[in-house]
């Protein structure tokens, strides 16, 4: 899966990152209860999230604290929006934010890509080079029973690869809830490598040291901006 994330990637802990990810979960816990009610039994969708927060050892006061304040009645507001950009050389990105001011955050992503000389493309200028896909990876040693189980639930799989043991699917994202479903039912406690909703793009670009050192340079601006939850691009890093 050359264009997919390296699942074996391990993510750093330090304080400025995990800071980032609380406020990240903070904010997508306390919109699933808002939007889909507090009782992660009766709301999937916040009960799944919590367990990935949970797993990428986000505390259970935090995951406590969104859920409080998503009990009141006059809280914030989250909206989900992507922005797509050209970065140097060809690289071009996909910016996931989750904001309750779409000015603040649009200005503070443009100036992001100022800072770099480059710039902020419109709707579907970036995005067309990616595919928006659910993928799941996780450790299992009968293949044939995972793929077998998701023909018979009428599943669309996208891809379906197993390398020395580990199974990675992929599935258009409003199948996530019926895949897990499906995958939760043949084996209990799964432990999931990987699990993301993400941009994945259809090629991949090497850029020159000059133009890799901007990019880099980029993404480290974009992800000091508190909005910014995920960023998505097209950029050999290995």
């Amino acid at each position: 899966m050359g264009r997919f994330p390296n699942i074996a990637a391990s993510k750093a802990k330090t304080g400025a990152i995990k800071a980032k990810l609380y406020s990240s979960y903070g904010k997508e816990i306390y919109q699933a209860a808002k939007n889909g009610g507090t009782d992660p039994n009766g709301n999937l969708t916040l009960r799944r999230l919590i367990e990935k927060a949970k797993k990428d050892q986000v505390t259970s006061e935090v995951i406590n604290r969104a859920i409080e304040k998503a009990k009141g009645s006059n809280g914030d507001d989250y909206q989900t929006i992507y922005y797509e950009g050209f970065g140097p050389g060809a690289s071009t990105l996909i910016i996931k934010t989750m904001t309750d001011n779409v000015n603040r955050t649009v200005a503070e992503v443009r100036a992001a890509f100022n800072k770099v000389h480059k710039s902020l493309g419109v709707t579907n200028s970036v995005s067309y080079n990616y595919d928006n896909l659910n993928i799941v990876s996780f450790k299992f040693d009968d293949e044939e029973k995972v793929f077998n189980a998701l023909v018979e639930n009428d599943l669309d799989i996208i891809d379906f690869e197993n390398e020395d043991g580990n199974i990675t699917i992929s599935v258009n994202p409003n199948l996530q809830h019926k895949l897990k479903d499906v995958l939760e039912s043949i084996i209990p406690n799964i432990d999931y490598t990987y699990d993301e909703v993400g941009y994945y793009p259809k090629d991949k670009v090497t850029l020159s040291s000059e133009d890799l050192e901007e990019f880099q340079k980029l993404l480290r601006i974009l992800e000091e901006v508190e909005d910014v939850t995920n960023i998505y691009h097209n950029v050999n890093l290995d």
